[in-house]
């Protein structure tokens, strides 16, 4: 079986790494080192009309399929792990709103979602809830004219700049989905800083104080947050992550054959030394493997085969480790230069450890990928 792009895939993967050649890479390492994200640049990534990637034209998107999708992640990826951040969360967003919002909350936000008129963010871990997100202790009562909600959302993504939160609650015993506008009362916007990694994400800690949104807020039928909402949102947040973390794993690759054979140590270039040429291989094959998983991820997504869900979580295991590796290796191949802010891959090293956290830890997907493999071996035998 040959795996190729179509034509009109090509042209778009170039153009992605034109826009992140140009716009992103040259500037990554200030961004990271400022912790934020120009306003100017979030609102060039919306006019190449990134931001509504996964948003149908009838909703002024750009209605990518998920291959194409995938390529734009990996690219964002290899550029900047905090922009590619940017896009994740707010086609969650996007998603969510397209797939169990009612017409009235679709034609209301999507376009402005599309556009980046308006920034998504995704509001589901919180000070005491992480991987375990059955135990959401935000809370949503029922009021007259909609719902009251109190809580705490933290590490969301672009929370310091978004417009519309996604904010999972608690309601009669069950976990609801809710859209939060910003510039709602009772809403407290609380910045994040020294994270290891993703220096631009600009994360935030929402505090929601007696918040009162209306009844038509709701997305998703009550109680069905968790197992429905969230759980697609994040299918689309893994996949996104999983290309992303294959992004790293090339730019490691690319930046470790650059200075290996510009660097020389002993009277030769650090190429011709063996243990720099396993370094290379390792990530060479790797990033390949990684990308063939996320390709199969992608494929099963536009066909809708419902195996998609379990091939997110094994290529996203796997390219994140892959990154991990690729990072390491390639900071020990810059030397003390890897160590230092003037080098990309001190940078990569420090996202890829957020990679094996965000949408799924690596520990958690163990627990998972085992199950699967175990259900697969009973049905099996």
């Amino acid at each position: 079986m040959k795996i190729e792009l179509t034509a009109q895939q090509k042209k778009d993967q170039a153009a992605f790494k034109a826009f992140v050649e140009e716009e992103i890479a040259p500037k990554a390492n200030a961004y990271d080192q400022e912790g934020i994200t120009p306003p100017e640049l979030i609102r060039k990534v919306a006019r190449a009309g990134y931001l509504g990637a996964l948003a149908p034209r009838e909703y002024a998107g750009a209605e990518m399929d998920m291959i194409t999708f995938g390529l734009l992640s990996e690219e964002l990826g290899r550029g900047c792990s905090s922009i590619r951040s940017l896009l994740t969360v707010h086609s969650m967003v996007i998603h969510a709103i397209l797939r169990w919002g009612k017409l009235h909350l679709k034609e209301l936000w999507l376009p402005r979602l599309a556009t980046g008129e308006v920034i998504g963010a995704f509001g589901l871990s919180e000070p005491n809830v992480g991987s375990d997100a059955q135990s959401v202790e935000t809370t949503a009562t029922l009021c007259e004219d909609g719902y009251v909600l109190n809580g705490i959302k933290k590490w969301t993504t672009y929370g310091q700049i978004a417009d519309l939160y996604l904010i999972f609650a608690r309601y009669d015993g069950k976990i609801s989905a809710f859209l939060v506008e910003r510039n709602t009362p009772g809403v407290c916007i609380k910045p994040l800083s020294g994270i290891l990694g993703t220096h631009a994400s600009m994360l935030a800690e929402i505090h929601l104080q007696d918040c009162h949104i209306p009844t038509e807020n709701l997305v998703g039928g009550r109680g069905f947050g968790l197992a429905a909402v969230a759980t697609s949102a994040l299918d689309i947040g893994r996949y996104t992550v999983a290309w992303g973390c294959v992004g790293i794993t090339q730019a490691c690759l690319d930046a470790s054959l650059r200075y290996s054979s510009q660097r020389k140590q002993f009277g030769v270039y650090l190429k011709e030394h063996q243990l720099i040429q396993q370094m290379i291989t390792n990530m060479l094959t790797n990033v390949q493997a990684a990308r063939l998983l996320c390709y199969q991820a992608g494929y099963l997504k536009d066909i809708g085969d419902p195996t998609t869900i379990m091939a997110t979580w094994i290529a996203k295991y796997f390219a994140s480790i892959a990154a991990s590796n690729a990072a390491r290796d390639a900071v020990q191949i810059h030397g003390a230069n890897g160590c230092s802010q003037e080098y990309d891959v001190q940078r990569y090293l420090r996202d890829t450890v957020v990679m094996e956290v965000i949408e799924g830890s690596t520990q958690i997907q163990q627990i998972t990928l085992a199950a699967y493999a175990y259900q697969a071996y009973a049905s099996n035998t």
